[in-house]
C-alpha cells in the first residue's frame, strides 16, 4: 500500500467515525429526552399517517455509542487505518501460517510412531496403510488414478508389473528420488520396413500376429539394437527401467499402432522425486500402500478396515 493510499484510508475512516459521533451528539442535544405525541416531522402519508418527531430511545442511543467505542478499540488493535498494523500486529496471513504450522506439528506427531518401521512392517499395519492411502490420494492420484490403475504413460500400480523393480526398497527409491525413462526413436535407423519387422517380432513374443513385417528379420534387428536394454529374452531390465516385452503390460498402450509408435518415435516419461517435499516417513508409508495395491489379499492387511484409523497426512 502506498503512503498516499494509506493517508486517504486513514482520513476517510476517521472522518466517518467523527461524523457518527457528531450525529449522535447532535441528536441528543437537539431533541433532548422528551417524547411527544403531537409534534411531527411534517411528513404525511395516506392522508392521515404522520411521523412523530421523537428523539432516539436512550437504550438505542447507547447501542450506537457502544458501537463507536468498539470501532475505535478495534482500529487501535487491528489493521484498519491504512498501513497501520494495529497494536496486535494481526494479519490473515499470519493466522493462516500459524494454523498451518500447528496442523503440520499435529500431523508429524501422528506419524512419529511410523518413523522407525520398515516398509515391510508398515504394509501389515492398518493405520499405516490408511495414512499411505491419504498420501496417495493427495499426491499420486492425479497421474495414477485414485485406484492406482494408471493411464497411458502412467504405470498401473495394481498389476505387480514394475519397470524399476517391485521390492520395497526399489519402490521407496522410485517415490523418493523419482525416475526418468527414455525409449529412443528407431525410425531413422530401421526405416519403416524395419520398424514393422521389430513390431512383428515383439508382438509375436506374446503369441500375437500382425499383417506387416517379418518376425525373423525383426528378431535379428532386435538382437542388434534392443537387447542392451530389454535383454536377450526381452524380459526387460529393472536397473534401466526397460520394460518386459514378453508380457501383455504396456505403459503407452499395447495395440499394434501404439507399439509401433513406441518403436518408431520413442517414448519419454518422468516420475518426479517426492523425498524433499514429503520426507522419509511419508515416502515409506506411500511405498507400503502402493505395494499393498498389488499384493495378494492373504498377505496384506485388509484395507477396508484401515479407514477407521483416520490419520490425516496431507
Amino acid at each position: 500500500m502506498t503512503p498516499g493510499h494509506s493517508i486517504f484510508i486513514i482520513v476517510l475512516t476517521v472522518a466517518n467515525v467523527a461524523g457518527a459521533v457528531w450525529l449522535l451528539w447532535w441528536m441528543r442535544r437537539a431533541r433532548g429526552q422528551t417524547t411527544t405525541l403531537t409534534e411531527t416531522t411534517g411528513h404525511v402519508w395516506d392522508e392521515d399517517l404522520v411521523e412523530l418527531n421523537n428523539p432516539l430511545p436512550r437504550w438505542w442511543l447507547w447501542l450506537f455509542i457502544i458501537t463507536v467505542i468498539f470501532g475505535g478499540v478495534y482500529l487501535a488493535l487491528y489493521p484498519g487505518l491504512g498501513a497501520w498494523k494495529g497494536t496486535l500486529a494481526w494479519s490473515s496471513r499470519g493466522e493462516h501460517d500459524a494454523q498451518r504450522a500447528a496442523n503440520a506439528a499435529r500431523i508429524e506427531r501422528s506419524l512419529s510412531r511410523f518413523a522407525a518401521l520398515s516398509v515391510a512392517d508398515l504394509s501389515h499395519d492398518s493405520a499405516a496403510l490408511n495414512a499411505g492411502r491419504n498420501l496417495f490420494l493427495n499426491n499420486c492420484a492425479a497421474c495414477h488414478g485414485s485406484d492406482g490403475g494408471g493411464a497411458p504413460g502412467y504405470p498401473n500400480l495394481t498389476d505387480g508389473d514394475w519397470l524399476w523393480g517391485g521390492d520395497p526398497a526399489a519402490v521407496a527409491m522410485t517415490i523418493a528420488e523419482g525416475r526418468q525413462g527414455v525409449m529412443p526413436a528407431w525410425s531413422a535407423a530401421l526405416g519403416n520396413e524395419g520398424v514393422d519387422d521389430v513390431l512383428s517380432y515383439v508382438l509375436g513374443l506374446q503369441g500375437r500376429r500382425v499383417d506387416v513385417g517379418n518376425p525373423q528379420a525383426g528378431a535379428e534387428k532386435f538382437a542388434q539394437l534392443c537387447v542392451a536394454c530389454h535383454g536377450a529374452d526381452a524380459r526387460g531390465n529393472p536397473l534401466l527401467g526397460a520394460p518386459n516385452l514378453s508380457d501383455p503390460v504396456w505403459l503407452h498402450g499395447g495395440s499394434a499402432p501404439a507399439v509401433r509408435a513406441s518403436i518408431a518415435d520413442g517414448r519419454g516419461g518422468k516420475m518426479p522425486a517426492h523425498a524433499g517435499r514429503l520426507g522419509e516417513t511419508r515416502v515409506k508409508l506411500l511405498a507400503a500402500y502402493v505395494l499393498s495395491l498389488s499384493a495378494p489379499a492373504d498377505v496384506t492387511v485388509a484395507r477396508a478396515g484401515a479407514a477407521d484409523a483416520g490419520a490425516d497426512t496431507r
